[in-house]
């Protein structure tokens, strides 16, 4: 069996957990509820009722504008209300990003959130990966894509204005995005992981790419 088809040698699974109650303690644009569960222990038996909040919300998009015939990538700088207090800036530069909304397919909204963030359309959608955020404390899923798209063809500001997004659209050279990855410049999560995963797989890219 090739290694990466290998799975993981679970000790449990699903049925080695017992769900309680679930009590929603807040509700607005994310939503924060109360877990009550037990569940197995390693050492034999089960645990006494574990309670943990959750902070919940729909699984998301991020995706990474390439122009694969000009070696460009496209990131988007805009104000970020977790950078106010914990941030070198209170503006990120990051990826396209947007969170997937009920009967919306993944590949659609990459497509959608593309658009309204930077004015480009997506010539191709590649899958780079999923990834749960921070499961210890929420239930978001990240789906990653690569977008192929022509860099030329971008609107400088952009932003849904009755979500009062305010978007600064940027396009670099890829060699200049990547220096700026590995000297620890770009620190948001998703941009970290999904030009971390660009960089270690861009040969194989380019050669099924250009297939």
């Amino acid at each position: 069996m090739n290694k990466q088809d290998k799975p993981f040698p679970y000790t449990f699974n699903t049925e080695d957990i017992k769900l309680e109650s679930k009590e929603k303690l807040f509700d607005r644009f994310f939503n924060v509820s109360l877990v009550s569960f037990k569940h197995k222990l390693f050492a034999g038996g089960w645990s006494d009722t574990v309670q943990r909040e959750v902070f919940e919300r729909s699984d998301a998009v991020v995706v990474l504008p390439y122009d694969i015939t000009r070696d460009d990538i496209v990131m988007i700088e805009q104000v970020r209300v977790g950078c106010i207090e914990n941030g070198e800036n209170p503006w990120m530069f990051e990826l396209v990003g947007g969170m997937v909304e009920e009967g919306e397919s993944i590949e659609d909204v990459a497509k959608r959130e593309t658009e309204e963030e930077t004015g480009l359309s997506v010539k191709q959608l590649v899958s780079m990966q999923s990834y749960l955020s921070s499961c210890g404390g929420t239930s978001e899923r990240i789906h990653l894509y690569l977008a192929i798209v022509d860099s030329t063809q971008y609107k400088s500001i952009c932003g849904v204005e009755h979500e009062h997004e305010d978007i600064k659209v940027h396009v670099f050279e890829r060699e200049q995005v990547l220096a700026w990855l590995n000297a620890g410049k770009i620190d948001n999560a998703s941009g970290v992981i999904a030009l971390y995963w660009f960089q270690n797989n861009l040969t194989r890219l380019n050669q099924m790419l250009e297939a």
